[in-house]
């Protein structure tokens, strides 16, 4: 007999919200990896990544497509909108979530990286780089046309961010 489902503690999903997770616990690690392999698989300069023990991760909408990216691992993604959701090792019973899939990436900070023999030599100036907002960026006018067909986070309606 199996009592109900754990409250999530943390939740997430794809772009276009076909597939959605929860972990059941705060992941005890988040991590960044620089790998090349993590870099292409995420089309960005490094992955950041929240592990949790198999047992405290659920689908609880859709299920993912999947690649075998190598011997040790498999990738887990929409196979609708292609947003990647999950590396699962093979040689140990963790998930680790894609930290920009969750609804409240903001919980999830890195304590250590990875990968560093890859790491892209300009990854540290980013903190220095001038920046703007969205709004800052577009201009209100141009901003007000933009259309969002992205999933809302925690499946209710954020503002709009390009």
């Amino acid at each position: 007999m199996t009592g109900p489902a754990p409250t999530p503690h943390l939740t997430g999903g794809c772009q276009c919200g076909r597939v959605r997770y929860a972990l059941h616990v705060a992941p005890p690690k988040i991590g960044l990896c620089h790998c090349r392999m993590c870099q292409k698989a995420t089309a960005a300069p490094f992955g950041v990544f929240a592990v949790v023990k198999t047992a405290d991760f659920a689908w609880t909408r859709g299920t993912p497509s999947n690649w075998r990216s190598s011997s040790r691992a498999i990738r887990e993604f929409c196979g609708v909108c292609g947003t990647p959701l999950v590396f699962r090792p093979l040689d140990l019973d963790v998930v680790e979530v894609l930290a920009g899939s969750l609804d409240h990436p903001e919980a999830a900070v890195p304590t250590f990286e990875v990968g560093r023999e890859a790491k892209l030599p300009w990854v540290n100036t980013i903190a220095h780089m001038p920046g703007r907002t969205t709004l800052e960026n577009m201009g209100a006018e141009r901003l007000s046309r933009v259309v969002s067909y992205q999933h809302p986070d925690d499946e209710t309606p954020k503002a709009k961010s390009g």
